[in-house]
């Protein structure tokens, strides 16, 4: 069983990590940024570069809610209003604090990953805006997409496969 410690650390690395990035271009950019592209990467929406940001901020504090809020709220409920599957051996009280332990590792890790596409997204429209006339290949945010569904998917079928199934008993032994 895994804990949080390293999903959290780095979400923590990679929120710090894109703070002194993204930073970094800040005076950089034109006062009214491209913020907003279409599917063949041409610009069709536009925002101050303050707004640009601060919705950076608003996506980041998503990631936050997804990583670390979603499963304090599911600690914080009552076991009848949660629902799991196998809910009755996953909210046992013999077996809470082993569903908590998971979920908070397991969402940490979907939390790190939502974080992730926001900063490479964020960083696609940036570069976009700096190099106006040598803009990022759009089909690397195709990818990014691509992966960040299948990542989901994968997180989505993996964490039902573990609450679907009860762990064996382990077998007694005879005296």
């Amino acid at each position: 069983m895994q804990d949080a410690r390293l999903p959290r650390a780095l979400f923590a690395v990679l929120a710090v990590g894109a703070a002194i990035y993204f930073s970094s271009y800040y005076a950089e950019l034109p006062e009214v940024v491209a913020s907003h592209f279409n599917a063949q990467g041409v610009p069709n929406g536009w925002q101050t570069k303050s707004a640009f940001f601060g919705v950076f901020v608003g996506a980041s504090v998503l990631a936050v809610l997804v990583g670390l809020g979603i499963p304090r709220i599911i600690s914080w409920m009552p076991p009848q209003l949660i629902s799991l599957p196998n809910k009755q051996y996953w909210v046992a009280p013999e077996h809470l604090a082993e569903t908590q332990v998971f979920l908070n590792a397991y969402f940490a890790w979907l939390g790190c990953a939502v974080l992730l596409i926001i900063i490479l997204t964020f960083d696609y429209a940036i570069q976009s805006n700096l190099h106006p006339d040598n803009r990022p290949d759009i089909s690397r945010m195709w990818y990014i997409l691509a992966a960040f569904i299948l990542f989901t998917l994968v997180w989505t079928i993996r964490m039902l496969l573990r609450l679907g199934r009860m762990p064996e008993k382990s077998p007694r032994t005879l005296p």
